[in-house]
């Protein structure tokens, strides 16, 4: 398919419409590639973890989940030099079918009860791959729509390339709800979740077709005939101060926030409903599917907004809303998602009275550390069962006691004991507790007749349009910062170290800082702080750049 030059004073022909759309696609397959392993995380660890406890399980399926997010700057350096170096469109072709291949091998690979150790390391290998691959995805695709637009239109076309994103990840949980409901829970749980991950082959078979048909950006070609393309783009982007610093100030200043709402407003919100609040997956999915559906225009809306009243104004707004309501929001899907436990919570409050000096903080990633004390038994009892409790100090070598209401139950010391009998008094007393909190009325599960759809929804939908204020307007802001020479390699850092460190850990840091406190909130406090600190330094030190000319 043919096109023209831009004519950079008005708007885009049906031609470039055309590619830009195709451009879009192909990124919704690439993020649905990508949000699988997220959505299906919990029950990936069972498979591919069950070597370790319960709790660490799952923090470790979300460790190898943001595997895949911290090597995501790496590729973004070795993809964003090719970028620069010999175009945007082959290298977001080469990124694609990386990704997608990665995708459906992890629908075939045996789990751990099958190959042992080899299964989980296989799975971050694959995860590694898809990373780096999404590491140059997202810097080509911006920056060819961006490209490719008009002065004055730019945050318009570039929010479509930050649909796709949420597109993918509807998309994903499409595809896992009529898997599950067709093959029912235990049929999926035990091998039906392969099914999305071998789909994505067929995804990648139209992806690869729509990026064939994409012709390189004109701003580039015009910067090739002109002999002004980079020799050294990593030199030039990181190694000269000028640029160097510009690319620190827009991952503290821009992405690191945006990414934390980003990560905290869909995946972090699906994982509370889920481990904090008990709510069944599919029901859990299908509530963040309706919010997502509503948010999902106001990209669009900022988008276009932000080519009349800046990037700067709406992303750090965003980031900023964010961290001021977060808690009163995530404290409103308990009462409106499990108000059981809110309720328990208020009147039979539970506290683990133990000595400080007797707790660990309970992260075993190869599973072969025994946390035996009584503090750490108790704690991990109350993680499993993801029951909110305080911490209070005990004397100093007293034996740990869980307090619920106005029972207390005393726990045991496990050191001394061989594994049978610590296995018999840890059954004993998990058996006690279950009673006690039940009596108190902590449920099990969350109850369907207790749960106020409705308002669940509206709550996730205000955390989506947050995202959609931070993300809708961040590729133009980012493509405008920095010339088009070294232009994807420039803005695909930042980009990658934001959203694949700040914000791909957000999941883990939050569920982490949640299992050593006992309070379901406390992982609110690693988004908060870095939306925060966003919002500051990007007030004080970017400038707005809506009006700038890109093709310099």
């Amino acid at each position: 398919m043919a096109t023209t030059a831009v004519d950079m004073r008005g708007s885009l022909d049906t031609g470039h419409r055309r590619v830009i759309l195709a451009s879009s696609l192909g990124t919704v397959f690439e993020w649905y590639d990508f949000y699988l392993y997220g959505s299906l995380a919990a029950l990936i660890g069972k498979h591919f973890f069950s070597g370790l406890n319960e709790t660490s399980q799952f923090i470790f399926a979300l460790l190898a989940f943001a595997a895949g997010f911290a090597v995501r700057p790496f590729g973004a350096i070795v993809f964003g030099r090719l970028g620069d170096l010999i175009g945007r469109k082959y290298t977001f072709l080469i990124t694609i079918v990386i990704m997608g291949l990665s995708t459906f091998f992890v629908g075939l690979l045996p789990n751990y009860a099958q190959i042992g150790a080899a299964a989980p390391t296989i799975l971050i290998a694959l995860r590694l791959l898809q990373g780096l691959a999404l590491g140059g995805e997202y810097g080509g695709a911006a920056t060819y729509v961006a490209e490719h637009a008009p002065n004055g239109k730019r945050g318009l076309y570039t929010s479509f390339i930050q649909i796709t994103a949420t597109f993918g990840l509807f998309l994903s949980l499409l595809v896992i709800l009529g898997t599950r409901m067709g093959l029912g829970d235990k049929t999926f749980d035990d091998w039906g979740w392969r099914i999305p991950f071998l789909v994505s082959s067929l995804l990648l078979a139209v992806s690869v077709y729509i990026r064939m048909q994409l012709q390189e950006s004109p701003v580039f070609k015009q910067m090739k005939a002109e002999g002004k393309q980079s020799k050294a783009p990593l030199t030039e982007a990181f190694g000269h101060w000028s640029n160097l610093k510009l690319v620190i100030l827009a991952l503290l200043g821009a992405t690191a926030g945006q990414a934390v709402v980003w990560y905290t407003g869909q995946f972090y919100a699906l994982y509370f409903l889920t481990q904090s609040l008990k709510i069944d997956g599919t029901t859990a999915n299908l509530l963040i599917a309706a919010a997502l559906a509503i948010g999902t225009p106001f990209f669009v809306l900022f988008g276009w907004l932000s080519d009349r009243i800046g990037r700067k104004t709406i992303v750090l707004a965003g980031c900023l809303l964010a961290a001021l309501t977060y808690f009163p929001i995530f404290k409103g899907l308990t009462h409106f998602g499990n108000p059981a436990i809110e309720t328990a919570a208020a009147t039979s409050p539970v506290k683990v009275i133990a000595d400080p000096n007797g707790c660990s903080f309970q992260f075993d990633p190869v599973g072969k550390t025994k946390f035996t004390s009584s503090c750490d038994v108790a704690k991990s009892a109350l993680a499993k069962k993801g029951i909110p409790y305080s911490n209070v100090t005990a004397e100093p070598g007293a034996v740990a006691s869980v307090k619920i209401g106005d029972q207390s139950i005393s726990s045991f010391e496990g050191g001394s004991l061989d594994s049978k009998a610590f296995a018999e008094q840890g059954k004993a007393f998990g058996t006690q507790l279950s009673t006690a909190l039940k009596a108190a009325g902590y449920p099990e599960k969350a109850d369907p007749a207790q749960r106020n759809d409705v308002m669940l929804v509206v709550l996730l939908a205000i955390l989506v349009i947050y995202v959609t204020m931070v993300y809708g307007p961040i590729a133009a802001w980012l493509v405008e910062m920095f010339p088009t020479r070294i232009r994807y390699t420039s803005m695909s850092l930042p980009y990658h170290i934001g959203n694949g460190w700040f914000g791909g850990f957000v999941p883990t840091i939050g569920f982490m800082l949640v299992a050593w406190k006992g309070d379901i909130y406390y992982g609110l406090w690693y988004p908060i702080i870095v939306a925060i600190g966003t919002f500051f330094i990007g007030l004080l030190f970017l400038r707005e750049t809506k009006d700038v000319d890109i093709r310099g």
